[in-house]
């Protein structure tokens, strides 16, 4: 849904780097990117990689 502010398996602070992330995957390769990011945990990397933007078909159930 909405990317976490922290990793969930360490704590570190991620949440202002999803904006970046996804900008730049349209032109480079993810691993490129997390590497430039300084997200070298496979646990943050994970949060990164697996994230689903489902938000906009949950806004349909909101109303």
């Amino acid at each position: 849904m909405i990317i976490p502010i922290r990793c969930f398996t360490c704590g570190k602070p991620i949440g202002h780097l999803f904006k970046t992330y996804s900008e730049r995957t349209i032109s480079e390769h993810p691993k490129d990117v997390l590497d430039d990011l300084g997200l070298e945990r496979y646990c943050c990397r994970r949060m990164f990689l697996t994230h689903v933007n489902l938000i906009d078909e949950v806004l349909d159930f909101s109303v």
